[in-house]
């Protein structure tokens, strides 16, 4: 009983260390890049890879007279340093990212869970170019962002 229960666990083990790892179904952790084309994909940390980057631009900040919150407004730029185009990104965010409202974000769209973001339909970020995108946050803190995942 006890070789098939340290059989049970060893396996379990093993299969949630790999599914943490096969990026196929897109689940890179945090700190990668998942990279390929077809169904040939791989993780990749991301301070290993300087492909992708993201620049976010403080715009401006202000107080709003009627209800004396702060806000800022912030672009965020996807530059592709590849020779490649990005058919699809995923950008995740945390709680930094804290929307003044439903429309204080354009040229992105929230995933289903309002935790990552990714580009709108129709929409590639060309080989050598780059892509914007912005928002408004309640107070003045730069929102957390990084790339998760990236399909060509």
């Amino acid at each position: 009983m006890k070789a098939f229960l340290t059989l049970t666990t060893l396996l379990l083990t093993v299969a949630l260390a790999s599914a943490n790892w096969h990026c196929g179904n897109g689940q890179c952790g945090n700190d990668e890049l998942c990279w390929g084309m077809d169904n040939n994909h791989h993780c990749m940390k991301l301070w290993d890879c300087h492909d992708v980057s993201l620049q976010i631009t403080c715009i401006g900040t202000w107080v709003d007279a009627k209800n004396g919150r702060t806000y800022s407004q912030f672009d965020v730029t996807i530059h592709n340093h590849m020779g490649r185009n990005i058919k699809q990104i995923f950008i995740g965010t945390d709680h930094t990212l804290c929307l003044r409202d439903n429309n204080s974000i354009w040229n992105v769209v929230r995933c289903n869970d309002n935790q990552d973001l990714t580009l709108p339909n129709n929409v590639d970020v060309n080989a050598h170019a780059s892509y914007t995108f912005g928002f408004i946050v309640e107070g003045r803190q730069e929102p957390h962002l990084w790339v998760k995942a990236v399909t060509f």
